[in-house]
């Protein structure tokens, strides 16, 4: 029932300086830096659409985009981190985010905006998120300390999200959304120098290593998409990115349009990094002690219920930041539970690949959440089919979480006559 461990003990031990302490300490910093800039986006949608005349879809497409690629530059991320070291991919992928973000800066038109804010911060995000971190936590640390290292590079995320929410208006008010982007480009350059204390090897084959270790990168994905356990928990993973990129998008500028003002959208965005700070270190404690699917089911039932209780009901600044806190509780708790059960059913070998693949669903969803709710505003002048939509995936997830095994995937290994 263990996890196989293959490079652990060598990895956390191959520079003195990099203590647990340490890697978690440079992981969240990098956490926090790279979700922090592109959940405040949404505050963007109206200062941009307004001096360009745009419409909402068109914003909306460029970070569907983002969602997407974002998604699927993951798995490759991972594979080349997997197997060539994750350093040089987090450098190429902050040099990325930056790019993406002062070209966003520039972008007077909708191609340039796709390609700033949709392409380079898409695939940017692949390269330097929270994901190749939990990759990275997952790898050089001890088993006994993964959990809580989990739980908190994912809060660290949120905590990115609490603060750069305020932030990302205060400079907008203040000095104009182009020179918030300005900003925001050059904080990514601070990884490069944070990935230093995450940096992995390149994986050398040995005649001696486990099966896990000998395993090729087709044969890994054959296993994994051939298992039940993960395809459940990847589709699952769907409502996840769904969820979470309509809101951050699209929530800010929903809560105007129901006569709550900026600022107060930008209380609500932050409070949903802050409530999901305690929510993702709580989750990452509890998976220690209780089933993991069971906590993921909770986690998406909880946010249907949430959502069904917001729509409901008149729309004001104490229910706007009621529904950020109950939404933070579950925003990014889904992820120690889901990278915690990919380690558990292959290892550690190729984890930050098979769980790139889990993130394109994730994102995937992500795309459809911006983009229809971009598209459904601009033909109904109303967002309500896409809460809806939102509350009916929310529960098809909580069912679908329930059946997962959560034990090592059985492999064949030659025995003895």
């Amino acid at each position: 029932m263990s996890i196989q461990m293959g490079e652990l003990g060598s990895v956390s031990r191959s520079s003195s300086w990099r203590t647990p302490a340490i890697i978690i300490l440079c992981g969240c910093a990098i956490g926090m830096l790279g979700f922090g800039p592109r959940s405040a986006l949404g505050f963007f949608v109206q200062p941009m659409s307004h001096e360009y005349a745009w419409g909402r879809d068109v914003f909306g497409l460029a970070i569907a985009f983002q969602n997407l690629l974002w998604g699927l530059g993951q798995p490759v991320a991972g594979a080349v981190a997997d197997r060539f070291g994750l350093f040089r991919v987090m450098c190429v992928g902050a040099l990325l985010y930056a790019g993406g973000l002062l070209l966003m800066r520039y972008s007077s038109t909708p191609l340039s905006l796709n390609i700033g804010a949709g392409v380079m911060v898409g695939f940017g995000l692949a390269g330097c998120s929270f994901n190749l971190v939990l990759s990275a936590f997952t790898k050089l640390l001890p088993a006994e300390k993964r959990g809580l290292a989990l739980g908190a590079g994912t809060a660290a995320g949120s905590f990115g999200q609490f603060l750069f929410a305020p932030i990302g208006v205060a400079l907008i008010d203040n000095f104009g959304w182009q020179q918030a982007l300005t900003v925001f480009g050059f904080l990514m350059l601070l990884i490069i120098p944070l990935s230093l204390a995450l940096s992995t090897p390149p994986v050398a084959s040995a005649a001696n290593a486990a099966p896990a270790d000998q395993q090729t990168f087709t044969k890994a994905l054959a296993e994994a998409f051939g298992h039940r356990s993960y395809v459940l928990l990847v589709l699952g993973f769907f409502t996840c990115g769904f969820q979470l990129a309509f809101i951050t998008v699209h929530l800010p500028a929903f809560l105007v349009d129901s006569g709550i003002s900026t600022q107060i959208g930008g209380w609500v965005i932050a409070a949903i990094g802050l409530f999901n700070i305690m929510g993702s270190l709580s989750v990452g404690y509890l998976q220690n002690s209780l089933p993991k699917r069971y906590i993921l089911s909770t986690i998406y039932f909880t946010r249907a219920l949430a959502t069904l209780a917001f729509i409901s009901f008149p729309i004001t600044p104490f229910s706007a930041i009621a529904f950020g806190a109950v939404s933070g509780l579950t925003w990014l708790s889904t992820v120690p539970p889901t990278s915690a059960l990919v380690a558990i059913m292959f290892g550690t070998r190729w984890f930050a690949t098979l769980y790139g693949f889990a993130f394109v669903s994730h994102q995937v969803g992500g795309f459809l959440g911006v983009w229809l709710g971009g598209i459904v505003f601009e033909r109904f002048g109303s967002y309500t089919p896409i809460w809806w939509l939102s509350i009916l995936f929310g529960v098809l997830s909580a069912l679908i979480n329930l059946p997962i095994v959560e034990k090592p995937v059985q492999r064949t290994v030659a025995q003895p006559a």
